[in-house]
């Protein structure tokens, strides 16, 4: 079965003229795709096929995983609740075969370590996005979101082993956000209301598993076990104030994908061929026998026997082994701290600002309303207008009117904005101090989130998600002047913005978040130096890229209070 799953792809002539090119394997529907992830994970890393990674894929991985440990280390160092008490945590369990947490050279059990991490690296719901849409590929559109917080278990294998340098690192974490990337193309699990962080938590047990040398059936028990004992529902971010555990989500998940994968490769029998099996998540909720496979209409009566039988996964998998359309390059930056849904909306704030100097003029009392128009799911997720009195970090940031607000404020009590979209970007990008809590209340804040109103765009911009982030703002002055944005597609930081100069930008936000942790620019550079370097990194060297002098970190209270 296993030769049958990992069957080659090659983008028809179509696409190849409007796509990256790439060449990839497939595992069919009708196959053990958690098999085929397994050997994929396996063959991929060790080189099975060629070294056919192109050095833009490489070079994308390593820019998300040095803002990920910069947005990470940044969190600790403002003392954040639950990385703080996660790494706590982890360094009572050690293991002198361990790895590390961020800025200590203990070794402690490894699922420990990167929960520790992973918590710290999405703490601030700043690092990358993925939104599980490629037109090249047929059926990879579902739409899933997902973030890329996985990179710790990458790095923790690699301080294990010790055996693992800086160009295999990046390929491992290449293929981390294969597997979960690709996996967010087919299989929509916010329609069922379980969280994005099941996708990478697989991808984490099959990675894990391969870089410490697991056969693929060992990560097939592995994932079988995440799939069936570990679903995590999307309960933890519901409600008008959020709590750690939205944050923590994906730490949480892979602290139990690594543990599975610990457990299966000691010998631990987990459920096989967990795709096709009909009881869980994924031919439970698209059944693909005895009943329609409707999102709306799931029939689950035992009575049905053909619902429950013996048929194929809802999907085939493609994942790409060379070239350059890997998953990590559908992936989008965030160029600051908010929910990458308000991208299109800051985007269209800035430009009407940068294109309009003369909004400055009359401050906050010379602003009518402000109205997004935006699609859904953003509309009813970021948009809620319940979310306009947010009193936590966590809640703000995902509150559209707090976020426009924060932006926006910057601008209006300059009395001035930058004159180009890229020079706008980084001096009012948004810091952890503006989610703070002397920002949450901030009086010019609160009060133009009161001017501030959205509307749905209706089919006009939902067919146009997850394309693109489709959002338009129009402003209105008290002079009845309105200023509008048009329709925002491709926001800076989005993989498909061609404008933006990203790599200026993305080092204006290490810098910011280095400064927070590290006593002077030199060392900041520095540190941020090692990390976009990786490539060249020896193995040794991979094994203590995140150790630094946790007791020269700059001291701050806690940004929380």
């Amino acid at each position: 079965m296993l030769s049958r799953a990992l069957c080659s792809f090659r983008p028809s002539a179509t696409l190849r003229k409007a796509a990256r090119s790439f060449s990839a394997v497939t595992l069919p529907a009708d196959s053990n795709q958690a098999l085929g992830i397994g050997q994929y994970a396996k063959d991929f890393i060790d080189g099975k096929y060629g070294d056919q990674v192109d050095a833009s894929v490489y070079e994308r991985v390593e820019m998300f995983h040095t803002d990920s440990v910069m947005c990470g280390i940044s969190a600790l160092a403002l003392k954040t609740n639950a990385p703080t008490l996660l790494r706590e945590e982890a360094l009572t369990y050690a293991d002198p075969k361990g790895a590390t947490v961020f800025g200590s050279s203990v070794k402690c059990a490894p699922e420990k370590v990167i929960a520790a991490n992973s918590a710290a690296v999405r703490e601030w719901d700043s690092n990358g996005t993925v939104f599980g849409y490629n037109p090249n590929i047929p059926g990879h559109d579902a739409g899933e979101f997902g973030h890329n917080d996985f990179y710790p278990v990458i790095m923790a294998a690699a301080q294990v082993t010790g055996k693992v340098d800086g160009k295999k690192a990046l390929l491992a974490m290449i293929c981390s956000d294969e597997i979960r990337g690709r996996l967010a193309e087919v299989f929509s699990l916010k329609s069922y209301k379980i969280d994005h962080v099941v996708h990478g938590a697989i991808a984490s047990a099959a990675v894990y598993g391969a870089l410490l040398g697991a056969s693929a059936e060992e990560i097939e028990h592995a994932i079988g076990m995440v799939v069936a004992h570990y679903i995590p529902f999307r309960a933890i971010r519901a409600g008008k104030q959020l709590s750690d555990s939205k944050g923590s989500s994906a730490a949480i998940s892979t602290e139990a994908a690594v543990l599975s994968m610990r457990r299966a490769m000691r010998g631990f029998v987990g459920p096989k061929d967990i795709f096709r099996n009909p009881e869980a998540i994924f031919r439970f909720f698209e059944p693909t026998t005895g009943t329609s496979s409707s999102k709306d209409n799931i029939d689950i009566t035992l009575g049905n026997k053909v619902r429950w039988g013996v048929g194929p996964s809802p999907f085939n998998l493609v994942l790409s082994t060379g070239g350059s359309d890997f998953a990590v390059m559908g992936m989008h930056f965030k160029l600051g701290l908010y929910e990458h849904q308000s991208a299109g909306a800051l985007e269209g704030a800035i430009s009407a600002m940068v294109n309009n100097p003369e909004l400055v003029a009359g401050g906050v009392d010379g602003i009518a309303n402000i109205n997004v128009v935006a699609y859904e799911p953003a509309f009813g997720i970021i948009g809620d207008p319940a979310k306009k009195d947010p009193k936590t970090r966590q809640s703000a940031d995902h509150s559209m009117a707090f976020i426009l607000s924060r932006i926006l404020q910057k601008v209006l009590k300059a009395g001035k904005v930058p004159g180009t979209m890229d020079a706008a970007w980084m001096e009012l990008m948004l810091s952890p101090y503006d989610y703070g809590k002397d920002a949450l209340y901030e009086a010019d804040t609160r009060a133009l989130m009161q001017k501030i109103t959205f509307t749905h765009g209706g089919p006009e911009y939902d067919a146009k998600y997850p394309d693109g982030i489709p959002t338009s703002i129009d402003i209105t002055l008290k002079s009845g002047k309105v200023i509008s944005s048009g329709m925002v597609m491709y926001p800076s930081g989005h993989a498909r913005n061609t404008t933006a100069d990203l790599k200026a930008i993305l080092a204006h936000k290490n810098r910011m978040l280095g400064d927070i942790v590290f006593p002077d620019r030199a060392t900041v550079d520095a540190y941020v130096g090692r990390l976009a370097s990786m490539k060249d990194a020896s193995a040794s060297e991979v094994s203590t890229l995140y150790e630094f002098d946790y007791s020269k970190v700059k001291a701050h209270d806690c940004i929380d209070g």
